[in-house]
């Protein structure tokens, strides 16, 4: 996947905003206000910072070499990704599926509802 998609497939969530809160090279996509995806835009190759279940983090960093600790990052809850290396697009979509998942959970009842039940 490339920056481009990804940057549509994260703003095509329901509530999804991006924003450059780190300066221009660094967009990053929340949901109720909570980041779900960091894409650094002068890594090369490029990379995304992405949320993820602690023991589906490790697992995605023992089988993808593309996968590790994130970056700046807790490294417990979030997992760096490169993209166009060799990860499939079906692969990425899941993970931001996942992040995304994880931050819409955490939200408030009411902003979970007004997001349509998610």
């Amino acid at each position: 996947m490339h920056v481009d998609g990804f940057r549509e497939y994260c703003l095509r969530k329901p509530g999804a905003t991006e924003s450059t809160p780190f300066g221009e090279d660094n967009l990053v996509f929340k949901v109720g206000g909570k980041m779900f995806a960091l894409l650094a835009l002068d890594e090369i190759p490029a990379a995304c910072n992405l949320k993820c279940d602690p023991d589906l983090a490790l697992e995605l960093r023992d089988r993808y070499e593309q996968v590790r600790p994130g970056y700046h990052m807790s490294k417990k809850h979030w997992n760096t990704v490169e993209l166009g290396t060799g990860l499939s697009d079906l692969e990425v979509r899941k993970m931001i599926d996942h992040s995304y998942e994880l931050v819409v959970k955490g939200l408030p009842k009411k902003k979970r509802t007004r997001l349509g039940g998610l």
